[in-house]
């Protein structure tokens, strides 16, 4: 039977994963380019795993991880904002 340790171990783990996956899914990108890529897809990785740690930190009771955690997702959402901005501009100045 899984405890609530285990569950939120768990939950700590998901979110590793996430960043995990994020930074072989750039490295992947870049190699097929031969230059340095960050593809649309290691923001909302980013966003995954940076959500399910800051809950697994706020479980976890712990303000440095809460802090890094919370500022981090800042950044991401805020470099998905300026992506659609730079799209919606694109797709402007194209009509």
């Amino acid at each position: 039977m899984m405890t609530t340790e285990h569950l939120w171990l768990c939950v700590g783990f998901l979110g590793q994963a996430f960043f995990s996956s994020l930074f072989l899914g750039q490295g992947e990108a870049s190699e097929r380019k031969k230059e340095s890529v960050v593809p649309v897809s290691f923001w909302f990785f980013s966003i995954g795993g940076g959500t399910t740690l800051l809950i697994y930190a706020i479980y976890r009771q712990d303000p440095v991880f809460i802090l890094g955690q919370g500022a981090g997702l800042v950044i991401y959402l805020r470099n998905l904002y300026l992506i659609r901005r730079k799209q919606r501009r694109l797709a402007g100045a194209g009509a």
